[in-house]
């Protein structure tokens, strides 16, 4: 028995199926390999509900400005921000829950190495400019 010609067209019929799935919504699809995707490449956000997507924020962006950073790291919405910036540029791998914890601190006290500060593993201004934190 030949069962070569069985097996070609099942490869043509995957290959059709997973090109015409790649083709559905572009707005659902990203070549972006670091974005967070399911098993079938379907963009998603993340866990939800996120618990920093409800908490209070400014309504006025400068406003954060005149906040020191131990009061900063009290708002969950702003230590949220604070944790996607570091897991952005690849510094904090836990949670994003709004919680500044040794973990994010010991991820703030790399940051500050690699650029050159002074290590405290506190919020200071030099790192809010690094992370583009206002």
């Amino acid at each position: 028995m030949n069962r070569t010609p069985s097996l070609t067209i099942s490869l043509i019929v995957s290959v059709c199926a997973a090109s015409a799935f790649a083709s559905d919504d572009p707005l659902f699809h990203s070549t972006d390999s670091l974005a967070a995707q399911d098993e079938h490449g379907t963009l998603h956000q993340g866990p939800w509900p996120n618990p920093t997507d409800f908490e209070p924020r400014y309504h006025w962006r400068p406003l954060y400005y005149f906040e020191s950073g131990r009061d900063l790291i009290l708002q969950p919405a702003y230590v949220g921000a604070l944790q996607v910036s570091l897991r952005r540029l690849g510094y904090y791998c836990g949670r994003i829950d709004g919680n500044f914890t040794p973990e994010v601190s010991e991820a703030v006290a790399r940051l500050q190495k690699n650029y050159s500060m002074r290590i405290t593993g506190t919020l200071t201004i030099p790192v809010r400019r690094a992370l583009f934190l206002p």
